[in-house]
């Protein structure tokens, strides 16, 4: 075997191992578009892979009488990586139930919750998930309790019938509560996941005026389309074990080639 040839061996050992673990990384993204598929609000995620730079091999020494010759042999690349992970941000179908507090923004926008972090700090979240609920003291609050943010701070709805206007208005018996607080941006790629279909938003996300309409008594699906996920977790599964295949067929011709050369 030639120096080029184990060159191109190792090489390809390499290019195999990173391509198993770009797509190992791909099946977790996917798995996890895929439990989320009935999350109302839920927002896919989509990884983005990119290949390495090719780089150009030389065969060194190649002559005697040239013991600094580099002989060009060829152009190879290392293989792809996982260059983002980024969220889809479009819009899913809504499903009618209504609910008076089931909610649906129609367009772009986020609901504002004051919710909590894992460290115990809160602070202001984003989420489309519209399935909100009252407290025993009447504050308008998600699933997980956390309150809803209006224009003067957490909603508190009096008993009455409540009624939301597409702007975000609430209505109690016809007499005006409070108004939605909706927030909208300009960047939605400097979002940040959270956990339960909230986000919080980082200093270059920047707002936006809000222009969309506030849905009563519909929720909004998650945008997941389980044909396409499973038909991408068997396009992943196909290449990783390709990737396998690969990397056992080099450790094969490895093996011989070590035993060949101790036989001499």
């Amino acid at each position: 075997m030639s120096d080029g040839e184990a060159v191109n061996l190792v090489k390809g050992l390499y290019a195999s191992a990173v391509g198993m673990t770009a797509q190992m990384k791909r099946m977790d993204v996917i798995a996890d578009n895929l439990a989320n598929v009935n999350t109302t609000g839920f927002k896919k995620d989509r990884a983005v892979t990119h290949s390495f730079s090719e780089e150009l091999l030389l065969r060194l020494n190649d002559e005697k009488d040239k013991p600094f010759y580099a002989a060009p042999i060829g152009r190879i690349s290392q293989g792809v990586f996982i260059d983002d992970i980024y969220t889809s941000h479009e819009n899913g179908s809504f499903k009618k139930t209504g609910g008076p507090l089931d909610l649906a923004i129609e367009g772009s926008g986020f609901f504002c919750v004051f919710a909590k972090e894992s460290d115990g700090q809160t602070r202001e979240m984003y989420t489309r998930d519209g399935s909100f609920t009252l407290t025993e003291n009447g504050a308008l609050a998600t699933k997980d309790g956390f309150p809803v943010m209006g224009s003067g701070g957490p909603v508190i709805l009096p008993p009455g019938e409540i009624t939301i206007e597409d702007d975000g208005r609430i209505y109690s018996n016809l007499e005006y509560v409070d108004t939605l607080k909706i927030a909208s941006f300009t960047d939605l790629r400097q979002l940040r996941k959270t956990g339960g279909s909230l986000f919080y938003a980082t200093a270059a996300a920047g707002q936006d005026a809000f222009s969309g309409k506030i849905q009563q008594g519909f929720l909004e699906n998650s945008n997941v389309s389980s044909i396409r996920e499973m038909t991408d977790m068997i396009s992943v599964s196909r290449a990783y074990d390709a990737n396998q295949k690969m990397i056992l067929s080099h450790d094969n011709i490895m093996m011989r080639t070590a035993n060949d050369i101790a036989r001499k």
